[in-house]
């Protein structure tokens, strides 16, 4: 029978093939947990009574949601951590490197063709690189990290079939945006959805690990697409030589195949409370709003801050509006130092933060107040996200956001990427 790639990548790590529905029990290439859930790993570990974990080469802690520390409490956290990573010889990422889904493939930890399990829902990131990476809870990282094993009831395919040339001021995010309106929130879930088409030929990587972010909000298990040329290239200059490219079978089962043609898109907002709620921009246009936020797992790359700082260059954001950005891992940090995007962000008006999660979370930078508008990169806009239930989050485009804060309300980019 013919199979989709995560039913291959299921079956090369079971030894056997395997499709959907089957229940499996499959070997994993890299495990991972953040502040926010590592704790909670260490503990279930701990309970094994054991004495060393499967692989520890294979495995990375990171400290990213609340980095620095805002309290004593979340200190204990960062200090239990530190002290597994150097008990059991796993690498940890410790304050100000970055964000745990930048910093993994940044660091070429993650391959084409691998499994990858991480405490952290946004997990399906990898999927940009060809990888079958889920996330999973505290318990289930835990008894990975002990057998290097995981069981798998093997998930249905959406093919997802991008058609068309975007236009100029459209950007990943927006295509990103407009999969999760067309599929809604628990459009796909428990599946893994597969980008294919003429579609994704001119979508940077950058972009592409935008698209796999966002296919948690639809509920997927995972969101993969193929290799190419632009995959290629990518894991060369991350010092990836061997990977293990896999594509679908022709022929290959699909729950259902969705076609979406990009060509008309127009720039995409997500409206409060829910990521699906999505519109066009002209629908919102004029929104005020009083914070914006450039950065996070599903934006805050090189490529996102170069567009920002493209529009706010020799500009001022606008009296009244607070503009946040927060770079995804210490070498996009220098990188956007290196080629001016923080003078020109610093300048207009914004505020760098240390490269990590930032307000993106809601405990500790960032939290709006009670009524205020908030445009953002994020991935989610749920009531509280941010640390206020009386806050409301938009989300959109790089571009899009920068506009809106020199604006003081909400933007179509492309007034000023015609400039």
């Amino acid at each position: 029978m013919k199979q989709t790639i995560a039913e291959k990548i299921l079956s090369s790590h079971s030894g056997r093939q395997v499709f959907a529905g089957d229940i499996t029990l499959a070997k994993v290439d890299f495990l991972m947990a953040q502040d926010g859930t590592a704790p909670l790993v260490i503990q279930a570990f701990e309970q094994f009574n054991a004495d060393r974990v499967f692989n520890p080469e294979k495995a990375a802690l990171v400290i990213d949601h609340n980095s620095p520390s805002q309290s004593q409490g979340v200190s204990a956290l960062h200090k239990m951590m530190r002290d597994f990573a150097r008990k059991y010889k796993i690498q940890l990422f410790d304050v100000g490197e970055g964000v745990c889904h930048v910093l993994l493939p940044e660091k070429g930890l993650v391959k084409s063709g691998d499994l990858v399990l991480g405490a952290d829902s946004h997990t399906p990131t990898y999927g940009a690189l060809n990888v079958m990476s889920c996330g999973v809870g505290s318990t289930d990282l835990a008894i990975a990290l002990l057998t290097g094993s995981q069981w798998f009831k093997v998930p249905q395919s959406i093919r997802i079939i991008l058609k068309g040339k975007r236009k100029n001021g459209v950007y990943g995010k927006d295509i990103a945006l407009n999969f999760v309106k067309v599929l809604t929130a628990e459009g796909a879930t428990y599946k893994s959805v597969e980008f294919t088409g003429p579609g994704v030929e001119d979508i940077s990587m950058s972009e592409r690990f935008t698209l796999c972010n966002l296919t948690t909000e639809v509920g997927a298990k995972c969101g993969i697409m193929e290799v190419d040329n632009i995959t290629e290239e990518w894991l060369k200059s991350h010092n990836v030589k061997e990977y293990n490219a896999v594509f679908p079978d022709k022929g290959a089962v699909y729950e259902r195949e969705v076609e979406i043609d990009i060509s008309n898109l127009s720039p995409q907002v997500a409206k409060p409370h829910t990521v699906d709620n999505v519109v066009d921009i002209e629908q919102v246009t004029g929104t005020e709003i009083q914070q914006a936020f450039i950065g996070t797992c599903t934006n805050g790359r090189t490529e996102d801050f170069a567009i920002a700082a493209s529009i706010l260059k020799g500009r001022r954001v606008k009296a009244g509006v607070r503009l946040i950005c927060t770079p995804g891992s210490r070498a996009i940090y220098l990188e956007c130092m290196e080629k001016g995007y923080i003078q020109a962000i610093t300048e207009a008006g914004g505020c760098v933060t240390n490269p990590g999660c930032g307000p993106c979370v809601g405990t500790h930078q960032g939290i709006p107040s009670d009524g205020d508008n908030v445009i953002s990169t994020a991935n989610r806009n749920f009531k509280g996200r941010m640390g206020n239930q009386n806050a409301f989050i938009y989300l959109a485009s790089p571009a899009t956001v920068a506009a809106s804060s020199i604006e003081g309300m909400i933007t179509d980019p492309r007034r000023y990427l015609e400039k």
